[in-house]
């Protein structure tokens, strides 16, 4: 992966260059799945928090669970959830244009004062062609994307997985993107696209 490469990962459609890694442990919580999709989702965070050389724990001192997943049929059932429209500000509004775009999935994150991500909602409308995917495929796919800020783009075009003979697996180029991203020495968050450079230097150190 070249340096251009990489800094396309985090352009945003605006122009702008737009990074940030969780800053803290991360407490996942799934709802919405029977036991053995949850074990599923909950395996695929482990190996790639692992991947990342990032750290997990049993529970957030403010949030409880910081890392949040939602599986479910309508996107008016989130309305019903308590307190969600605590947590996502503008929850009307945002469902209203999440029912209008036909979206199957949306994720929204919070950040801590150093700009590092301190929070991650997921949430996944199933009656779609999400549906229609492994369970493995879909919660390695979406583990991904919430471990860092990606671009828009990112995945527009082509998916963060691959197939390896009969297994779905995370593309090696972006294994070493993530591998890097959490290098100690990088900084938690970034707006100068210089910071592609950085990385591209630890993915070949690496």
């Amino acid at each position: 992966m070249t340096p251009a490469e990489i800094e396309a990962l985090f352009t945003r459609s605006d122009g702008a260059y737009a990074f940030a890694r969780w800053g803290r442990p991360i407490v996942p919580i799934v709802f919405g799945v029977d036991d053995k999709t949850l074990e599923t989702v909950k395996g695929a965070i482990e190996a790639v928090v692992a991947l990342a050389g990032h750290k997990m724990a049993e529970t957030d001192p403010e949030l409880g669970a910081n890392l949040m997943f939602f599986f479910f049929r309508e996107w008016d059932e989130l309305l019903e959830l308590p307190d969600l429209g605590r947590m996502i500000p503008n929850l009307d509004t945002l469902v209203g244009k999440l029912k209008d775009a036909d979206a199957n999935q949306y994720r929204a994150f919070r950040f801590d004062d150093q700009g590092a991500i301190q929070a991650g909602f997921v949430f996944l409308k199933m009656h779609s062609e999400l549906s229609r995917l492994p369970a493995e495929t879909l919660a390695l796919g979406q583990v991904v994307q919430a471990m860092l800020i990606w671009s828009d783009k990112a995945f527009a075009e082509q998916s963060p997985l691959a197939v390896a003979g009969e297994a779905t697996i995370l593309r090696p180029d972006i294994a070493g993107v993530i591998r890097a991203a959490y290098d100690p020495v990088m900084p938690v968050t970034a707006s100068d696209p210089a910071h592609a450079l950085r990385l591209f230097a630890r993915v070949q150190a690496g």
